[in-house]
C-alpha cells in the first residue's frame, strides 16, 4: 500500500471515529428544560412550610432550581421537610397552590447522598422533567336564592329639586316621581353581579354567574336622609331596592385514583 493510501485510510478512520464520538456525546447530553429565571421559593416565615409549599407548587422545578442550581434550599433540609409526606401513608401535603405527595426513590437517593433510596438513575427521574399531565378538575356550584338580606340598590333618582314639601309623605312621593320621570341609566344585572361576586368570594368561591334581580310587586323604595335643614320640611332622593339571586362557582382539583 502506498504512503498516500495509508494517510488517506488513517484520515478516514479518524473522521469516522470523530463523527461517531460526537453522535454519542450528543445523545448522552441532555439540556435541562427547567427555566429558573422566574422561579422563586414560596415566602413563609416557617422554613419547613416554605419548602413544602414550593414542592407542592412545582416539585421537580423546586428540586432543580431551588436545590441543585441555587442555595435556596439544601438537600438535607429539603429531604427532612418532605420525607414523611407519602401518599400511601395518607400524609399528603395539601398546599395553597398544589399538593406534595412525597419523593420518588430516585429523588430520595439524590437528596440523601445515597444513604437511602435508589442511586445511579437518570437525571430526568430525579428532577421530574416536564411531561404532559392529565388534570382532573371539577366545577363546584352553589345556588344562592333570593333573601331579604341580599339586596341591591339602584342609583338615586335624580338631582334634588329646589321644591320644599310641607309633609314627609308628600316629599317621598315627589322623590318617587322624580325617579320615574328621569330614570338614570343603569343595568340591574350588572349591579346584581357585583353584589353576588362579593358574596360568593366570602363563601370561598371564585365566580358568580347568572346573577339577576327579582322585580318586586309592588316596587320597593328607599330614600336618602332628609336633605332639608329647615324644621318641619323635607326633601328626599329615592332609589329602588331589589333582591338578587345567583350561582357561585369554583374549580377544584379532583383526587387522583
Amino acid at each position: 500500500m502506498s504512503l498516500r493510501k495509508v494517510v488517506a485510510a488513517i484520515a478516514l478512520f479518524l473522521l469516522m471515529n470523530a463523527m461517531g464520538g460526537g453522535a454519542t456525546t450528543s445523545q448522552a447530553t441532555r439540556a435541562i428544560p427547567w427555566d429558573c429565571s422566574d422561579w422563586q421559593a414560596f415566602a413563609h416565615a416557617d422554613r419547613t412550610t416554605s419548602i413544602l409549599e414550593s414542592l407542592a407548587e412545582n416539585r421537580g422545578k423546586t428540586l432543580y432550581c431551588g436545590v441543585d442550581q441555587s442555595d435556596t434550599f439544601t438537600k438535607s433540609e429539603t429531604w427532612e421537610a418532605g420525607k414523611d409526606r407519602n401518599e400511601r401513608d395518607d400524609t399528603v401535603y395539601f398546599g395553597e397552590r398544589g399538593q406534595f405527595r412525597g419523593f420518588i426513590a430516585a429523588q430520595e437517593g439524590w437528596l440523601t447522598e445515597g444513604e437511602s433510596g435508589v442511586t445511579g438513575v437518570s437525571i430526568d427521574r430525579i428532577f421530574e422533567f416536564p411531561r404532559e399531565e392529565r388534570h382532573r378538575k371539577k366545577t363546584v356550584r352553589r345556588n344562592i336564592p333570593a333573601a331579604a338580606d341580599r339586596v341591591v340598590n339602584s342609583p338615586l333618582g335624580g338631582t334634588v329639586s329646589n321644591s320644599v314639601f310641607s309633609g314627609e309623605t308628600a316629599a317621598r312621593q315627589a322623590a318617587q316621581a322624580r325617579f320615574t320621570g328621569y330614570p338614570p341609566a343603569f343595568d340591574w344585572a350588572e349591579l346584581a353581579h357585583a353584589e353576588a361576586l362579593a358574596h360568593c368570594r366570602s363563601l370561598g368561591y371564585t365566580r358568580a354567574v347568572k346573577a339577576v334581580t327579582i322585580v318586586p310587586d309592588p316596587i320597593v323604595w328607599g330614600y336618602t336622609p332628609n336633605r332639608d335643614d329647615d324644621p318641619g320640611e323635607w326633601t328626599f332622593e329615592a332609589y329602588q331596592i331589589r333582591q338578587w339571586t345567583a350561582t357561585c362557582q369554583k374549580t377544584v382539583r379532583r383526587a387522583r385514583r
